[in-house]
């Protein structure tokens, strides 16, 4: 075995363990791409999508129906509203950076719903490659690096109570491990409120996945998204079933450790070319729409709109 192979399965093995971040994971397949060329690129891509959908299930094991379907039934039309709103805004400014559409989809969904998370649900269904992936998956991932650092500081200097900063936090923070970790230095109120609304807000990944399958048509067929609906069943098992919840947390940590190998590998997807042909418009348009979320869920949460 050659030095590049072995510094590959090396790399994917680190990326299974719990040392390895998300977004570290997603640097270093990038890092190793640009170094070297991809092995088997056929079985990755196999592989990546196989993982991917297998990760989503098991995602749904740490969710907790009653709980979120409570929230997100008290806050069910600004949700709706808040998702329709990202999707639009996303798309408008897609076209005005000129953004390729698949890879502009992908970065309003993480913006709308619940970053890497809803990423990774919806770029099966609209046959996202690797590459497009990688691009959506690192714009979402650089921006709740920076959530994490700034929130907090703009909470306490806005004089955000509790619930509105746990409110502001679960609308314009991408993935829940980041809402959860900007919620922790607020307060306890602010990671309760932060953590239910973004959980109930996560559910959302089901409707929208089966609405962009049925847009989306190869030749006469609809390729839905069946996994998703396993997501929604491991959901309800882990509600139904609250005595076997060590099994279930055992499942959901498994999960979590496929995804940030799985992201290593669409990491491994990317190229020279295509970060010289895309450039800094799908970033330009996830900065923009990420500013235009968190500014707008912010004056209509202090506005008493959203509470």
């Amino acid at each position: 075995m050659n030095l590049p192979i072995a510094l590959f399965f090396a790399l994917l093995a680190f990326a299974l363990t719990p040392w390895a971040s998300p977004p570290a994971a997603l640097v270093l397949g990038v890092a190793y791409a640009l170094a070297f060329s991809q092995p088997a690129p056929a079985r990755t891509r196999w592989a990546t999508k196989t993982l991917l959908q297998a990760s989503v299930v098991g995602l749904g094991f740490g969710m907790n129906l009653r709980s979120v379907l409570h929230a997100g039934a008290d806050g069910f039309v600004y949700t709706a509203f808040s998702i329709a709103f990202a999707l639009s805004v996303g798309w408008l400014l897609g076209r005005s950076f000129k953004v390729e559409k698949t890879t502009s989809y992908l970065v309003s969904v993480g913006t709308a719903i619940c970053g890497g998370s809803a990423i990774a649900a919806v770029g099966p269904v609209v046959g996202a490659g690797q590459e497009e992936m990688s691009i959506a998956l690192g714009t979402v991932f650089l921006l709740n690096s920076v959530a994490l650092l700034i929130f907090p500081p703009i909470g306490h200097a806005l004089g955000l109570g509790q619930t509105q900063f746990g409110l502001w936090a679960a609308l314009a923070i991408h993935d829940t491990s980041s809402v959860v970790g900007a919620a922790v230095k607020y307060g306890a109120g602010a990671l309760a409120v932060g953590t239910t609304v973004k959980l109930a807000r996560a559910l959302w990944i089901v409707p929208v996945c089966l609405a962009t399958a049925a847009r989306k048509r190869s030749g006469a067929k609809i390729h839905y998204p069946w996994f998703i609906l396993f997501f929604a069943l491991a959901a309800a098992i882990n509600t139904a079933l609250p005595s076997l919840a060590p099994a279930w947390g055992a499942l959901n940590a498994a999960a979590k450790a496929s995804l940030t190998a799985t992201l290593f590998l669409i990491g491994t997807g990317i190229s020279r070319a295509t970060l010289a042909k895309v450039g800094p418009r799908p970033v330009a348009q996830g900065v923009s729409l990420w500013i235009i979320v968190g500014t707008v869920s912010l004056v209509l949460i202090r506005a008493g709109v959203i509470r």
